[in-house]
This record gives structure tokens, sequence and C-alpha cells, in this order.
């Protein structure tokens, strides 16, 4: 069980760092749960995380205290709005945009009432 942890963490990194050159794909989320599935599977690899100097402090923010730094939630709006704006210029159709527009709010609504870092 131990080697499907470590695998589904080494996975996440490898998601994380991409998420990290491409613009709208997600970083942190794929790092926490890298955390998580280190935490269950090697020591050392958790260590590791937790110590990087980019996703480390994140990734202790939310474990101790489930926060996010504002600026985090700042740049996370901007993309949230970037990709619903998109949405409209592409055309999409009134059910779709509603349906996205609901979760997106949602989503929001979710960051913004974590506690700051």
């Amino acid at each position: 069980m131990r080697y499907l942890w470590a695998g589904l963490g080494l996975l996440c990194v490898l998601l994380g760092l991409i998420g990290a050159v491409l613009p709208l794909v997600p970083t942190v989320p794929f790092m926490l749960l890298a955390a998580f599935f280190f935490a269950r599977s090697s020591e050392r690899m958790h260590n590791w995380l937790l110590s990087h100097p980019q996703f480390g402090p994140a990734i202790v923010d939310w474990q101790t205290s489930g926060a996010i730094n504002p600026r985090v939630k700042r740049v996370a709006t901007l993309s949230i709005a970037a990709v619903f704006g998109l949405s409209l210029v592409l055309g999409l159709r009134p059910l779709i945009l509603g349906i996205q527009g609901a979760v997106l709010c949602l989503v929001l609504i979710f960051i913004w009432t974590r506690p700051n870092s």
C-alpha cells in the first residue's frame, strides 16, 4: 500500500510542477495532495515537500490552520475571473455559463472564507 501512496504522491508532484509552468492549472492543491500521500508512504519525501522553499509554506499553513495567503487569494480570484471572461468571449451557452458561474462563485466563497496565513 505504501508504494501506491508514494506513486500517487509523485504523480501529484508532477502535476503540481506542470501547474507551476502552465497558467490556470492549479499547483498548490496537487502539492497538498502530494503531502497527504507522502505522509502515508515516505517520511523523507513528506519532510522534503514541507521544507521546500516554494511549496512548503503554503502546505504548512494549510495543514496547521487551513489558511491561504492573501496574495494567493487575489491571484485565484483574478484567474477565476479570467476563465469566466474567456467563457463569455467564446460565447458558451447560457446554461453552461450559469453552471460555471455558480461553481466558480462557490469556489471563491470557499477561498475567501479561509483564514489568512
